[in-house]
């Protein structure tokens, strides 16, 4: 039975389903747990949390109150689900305003990541429900301004990226959903699916994982392997639909049926494992990995729409560029006037060819100019894209500042 205590009423014994505070501010990234220890017990008293969902099927139940009675019993509480987001209702924000909430997610999703995905590595079973207040964080920000955590995950370095690529398909998968026109249920667990869609590569070896090199053939068999085993290990989980599986399963499917594990083609691929592996390519092509540097997001979606006809849904891949656009956050890009800039932000409900871009160079005096940020919306604005440009070209480094700290720095 589910009640809710005040936190001063905790013991050790007692099983947690739920702090009553926001996934960020809470002390340990699992959900739900047994709590065994003094030590976590203190942690939960230092932090916001004022009250608490217990589980005593699972544990042990608040103590009874005094009394001259000794059959008297504590007072039943009314078991209340905790309430979930309405995702539709979420307001959109600027990048501005979200950047800072997206940057902390973020940083907590990926400890949360890492300590999940090396329990599996040890064997240990999930309960994939601890995962959940990550999925509503992540979905939030995601529908208060996708560019934000959605760029912010791109740039993982090539050590975290087996981690933060889960974090990244995550969101991604979400922002297509909501693109889609999913109800909320259908988005919560795609973005879960997301999240353990690489769940498998646990039970490859690291070595091979972070391999600077070309891979044996031998080597790339065990990674092939890699969506049967995170299948195997979601069976033994806790709190993991139908949906998580099949996405674990087949999101290296192709539509032409040469992808594996199971050769599916054409409608034999659901529509949420051809989500999956729009989604995952995406991030994967677009992150620096051990053995390359990732592509430029725009050049990303370039290349993807060559192979489109034989490897994703068009269908589903048309969708996916309205939901990130057809310049993403961070791609650089030429005006007709001849400057240089990074696209910053996407127009909800106006034209996929402009966005607001920061401009910082000209490529007419080949130097840097006050950095200005363009509506390319704005009617007022007498300036359009004409081409995205790679970095190299021009000469130019971290060139990610410009969305991330509103170009603030020095040029």
């Amino acid at each position: 039975m589910l009640k809710k205590i005040q936190v001063e009423e905790l013991r050790p014994g007692m099983y947690i389903q739920e702090l009553c505070i926001a996934w960020l501010d809470a002390p340990f990234w699992k959900k739900s747990f047994l709590l065994e220890d003094a030590e976590t017990l203190s942690k939960i008293h230092g932090s916001l949390a004022e009250e608490v969902w217990i589980d005593t099927s699972k544990g042990l139940d608040v103590l009874a109150p005094a009394s001259d009675d000794p059959d008297a019993e504590s007072p039943a509480v009314a078991v209340v689900a905790p309430p979930r987001l309405a995702y539709r209702e979420i307001r959109r924000v600027s990048m501005a305003d979200e950047i800072g909430n997206a940057t902390t997610i973020v940083n907590k999703s990926r400890a949360a990541v890492v300590s999940m995905f090396s329990e599996a590595r040890m064997g240990k079973a999930i309960d994939a429900r601890n995962a959940m207040p990550l999925v509503e964080e992540i979905a939030a920000s995601v529908m208060r301004n996708p560019g934000a955590l959605i760029g912010l995950a791109r740039l993982k370095t090539a050590d975290d990226y087996t981690y933060m690529h889960s974090v990244a398909v995550c969101a991604l998968m979400i922002a297509l959903a909501n693109q889609l026109g999913l109800d909320d249920n259908t988005t919560r667990e795609l973005g879960l699916a997301g999240l353990l869609h690489d769940i498998g590569k646990m039970a490859v070896p690291s070595t091979i994982l972070n391999k600077p090199g070309k891979l044996t053939d031998e080597e790339f068999v065990s990674v092939k392997q890699h969506p049967a085993a995170g299948h195997k290990m979601l069976l033994d989980a806790t709190g993991i639909s139908d949906i998580a599986l099949d996405v674990c399963l087949h999101h290296h499917e192709k539509m032409n049926g040469s992808g594996y594990p199971d050769r599916l083609a054409g409608e034999q691929i659901s529509l949420f494992a051809r989500m999956g592996a729009v989604c995952d390519v995406y991030d994967a092509i677009t992150s620096n990995r051990p053995y390359k540097q990732g592509w430029c997001p725009s050049e990303s979606l370039s290349k993807m729409a060559e192979w489109s006809k034989g490897h994703f849904d068009e269908v589903v891949f048309q969708a996916f560029v309205r939901s990130i656009g057809i310049y993403p956050v961070g791609t650089l890009v030429r005006l007709e006037s001849g400057r240089l800039g990074v696209v910053v932000e996407q127009q909800e409900s106006k034209s996929l060819l402009k966005p607001k871009v920061r401009v910082f160079f000209s490529s007419k005096a080949m130097s840097h100019i006050k950095p200005e940020l363009l509506d390319l919306a704005n009617p007022a604005t007498n300036d359009k894209i004409v081409s995205r440009e790679e970095a190299g070209k021009w000469g130019l480094t971290d060139i990610n500042r410009y969305w991330l700290d509103d170009g603030r720095g020095s040029a």
